[in-house]
């Protein structure tokens, strides 16, 4: 967590010779411009200007200049690149001519959610994601295939799993970037892994799945392979998801037990995201492949909560912790600031209409039978019917205004 002034020391003293600024447009693609160990105090002071017109989401080319102003907190060595003439990055808060927060930063409207969070509520979530991707071989012209590195399942080991390696190379990069990685696996579909994250700040943990995925990018080409985050990569094969583990603390102290002697909000939490998960799905599954993984291979379709069960949309794990719960609808290629800033916005809601959560369900909602004579709810059923519920929302105009994935 450097300051400003630590920052400009570091770069004098530890050989950097370059500094790439991230930021990420409105469907959370990361973008970067690299500057000069010079020109760093004026990105502080002044802001890099860059072409707001050639970013997908943001301005049209009459009103195109924004500015980048590197968040000195989230500095971190790219350990891939020479450790001679070392090589950093910063994130971004992104800034008007006129020096206002711009409307369309996703992770400015996640950080203007947590501020609201802890100034209406008086508490501070906590996340943590599991995050799944496929793992395919290349062509000879080095383009994607649709086979897969190997042919295992769920938590098998080498020699079945080939990606042991892969794995323990992207865990190894994580904490040299200064990211704690949980536990790590093998997953259900051929060629398909997992990592999962210990909880963090809602900022911090959107940071960590961006600067996640970007690694698992860089390490699969390096080993001459193809990470897929999409949501159905292989149709009849587990889809990819990427779920989203939430708790809560009172703001201010150091872990989520600081919540366990205070009112237990977690039902109030469920009810506002319940409530207003219909809304927010396109932007949590914001591709048409999202609505084929949804319904199938044990991803949720009906909009349902239960106790350990793995079946329903959000998922009350057994923990000690009674303030937390799994949200397993979202997948990868959403904007991980949009969703977690989207899931706040309900549990503040939630919290302070103290919206109940409806029963829970204790049934097997994968079984079409058992489900259909329940008369649940779904999901929206295609990226068309969600644009349009979002479209729609109050909810998710007052949320995030009017960015369009």
């Amino acid at each position: 967590m450097y300051t400003q002034e630590e920052v400009l020391d570091f770069i004098n003293e530890e050989d950097v010779k370059f500094i790439r600024l991230a930021f990420f447009d409105v469907k959370g693609k990361q973008k970067n411009i690299s500057i000069m160990p010079s020109e760093l105090d004026r990105a502080f002071r002044e802001g890099i200007a860059f072409d707001a017109s050639s970013v997908y989401g943001f301005e049209t080319p009459e009103k195109s200049d924004l500015f980048l102003f590197p968040d000195p907190s989230t500095l971190a060595i790219i350990p891939w690149r020479p450790m001679t003439g070392k090589v950093v990055r910063m994130f971004c808060n992104i800034q008007t001519s006129d020096g206002k927060p711009y409307s369309k930063d996703s992770r400015n409207l996640l950080k203007n959610a947590c501020r609201r969070l802890k100034d209406e509520c008086g508490i501070e979530l906590m996340v943590g994601t599991e995050i799944e991707f496929y793992l395919f071989k290349l062509d000879e012209k080095g383009e994607p295939t649709k086979e897969t590195f190997d042919k295992a399942g769920y938590m098998d080991i080498a020699p079945e799993d080939h990606g042991e390696n892969i794995r323990r190379d992207i865990c190894f990069t994580l904490e040299q970037m200064g990211i704690t990685p949980e536990a790590s696996h093998h997953e259900e579909g051929p060629g398909q892994n997992e990592i999962d994250f210990h909880y963090a700040d809602a900022l911090t943990a959107a940071d960590n799945v961006e600067t996640f995925k970007w690694i698992v990018n860089t390490k699969a080409s390096a080993n001459g392979l193809y990470a897929d985050f999409s949501p159905k990569p292989l149709a009849g094969e587990a889809g990819n998801g990427m779920h989203i583990n939430i708790s809560y603390k009172k703001a201010g102290l150091p872990s989520e037990n600081g919540a366990k002697d205070e009112e237990n909000l977690l039902p109030y939490i469920l009810g506002g995201i319940l409530k207003h998960i219909e809304e927010m799905t396109y932007f949590l599954n914001p591709s048409y492949n999202s609505y084929v993984r949804l319904g199938s291979s044990k991803a949720p379709k009906y909009i349902s909560w239960g106790k350990e069960n793995r079946a329903t949309l959000i998922r009350v794990p057994a923990s000690k912790n009674t303030t937390r719960l799994e949200v397993r609808s979202p997948d990868p290629l959403c904007n991980p600031y949009l969703a977690i800033a989207l899931l706040i916005e309900a549990a503040i809601d939630g919290i302070k209409n103290k919206i109940p959560c409806p029963a829970e369900t204790e049934e097997n909602l994968f079984d079409n039978k058992i489900a259909s004579r329940m008369g649940l709810k779904t999901l929206p059923q295609s990226l068309d019917d969600a644009h349009e519920i979002a479209k729609q929302s109050d909810f998710v105009k007052s949320a995030i205004g009017e960015i369009e994935v």
